[in-house]
């Protein structure tokens, strides 16, 4: 069981307003509610399963792969899972996206934290020698802290919900009771989805969602908006 302290710093490293700008993205649903592919509560459960669904198969997998380098100290797999998860990002503004959130977050916890095994890994990502995405800094910053694979993985899960959750109900006529409880509904879902994948290799790391990528493209383009992406 988690102590106390260990809690608390899942509690404050798994914080939706945790200060690396994920408020500024909303992960594809900005364009979904344009286009009327998410247009009420339902559409937008079923979107956001989806996308929590696909993440798990596909960054999930390297956050269990990056986290596993790093208790081994293994800085050459911890890149291959880094340049895993980026060359899987079809869309600039995701990339965009990823890249940003993660050095971000590595260098909050280097401030906040001290130097850890992801410290070496911000200075790779500086000399451009990796590229430094999200959910990888996930792995690496709760492997410093001591904490399980397992909660980094639920993190990781329950960011994208939430970030997604949250875009929402700048996005539509919602009430935030309701996005509360679709919150809570799929993160029910992270443990299944985290045994699943548990004994995955990053070449089983899969996402299939066209959709998604379309909308994502879409926003590229797009004249008026309030999220990056």
């Amino acid at each position: 069981m988690l102590t106390i302290s260990e809690l608390m710093r899942v509690l404050q490293f798994g914080d939706s307003v945790l200060p690396v700008g994920s408020f500024t993205f909303s992960n594809g649903l900005e364009s979904a509610v344009e286009h009327g592919v998410v247009h009420d509560l339902a559409s937008l459960r079923q979107f956001v399963r989806i996308a929590v669904e696909q993440a798990a198969t596909s960054d999930g997998i390297a956050v269990l792969a990056a986290f596993r380098a790093a208790r081994a100290g293994d800085n050459a797999r911890i890149d291959e899972a880094d340049h895993a998860v980026f060359n899987r990002k079809l869309n600039e503004e995701i990339r965009t996206m990823t890249v940003r959130m993660g050095r971000k977050l590595v260098e909050m916890a280097d401030r906040v934290v001290g130097p850890t095994v992801a410290s070496a890994w911000l200075c790779r990502i500086t000399a451009h020698e990796t590229p430094g995405c999200y959910p990888i800094g996930q792995a690496l910053v709760f492997a410093s802290l001591g904490l399980s694979e397992q909660d980094a993985f639920a993190v990781h899960q329950y960011g994208l919900a939430s970030m997604m959750l949250a875009a929402s109900l700048r996005l539509m006529k919602l009430h935030y009771l309701d996005a509360q409880a679709v919150l809570f509904e799929i993160n029910s879902e992270a443990e299944v989805a985290y045994q699943r994948i548990a004994a995955c290799s990053l070449e089983d790391m899969a996402t299939f969602v066209p959709v998604i990528d379309i909308l994502a493209s879409s926003h590229v383009q797009a004249k008026v908006r309030m999220f990056m992406n």
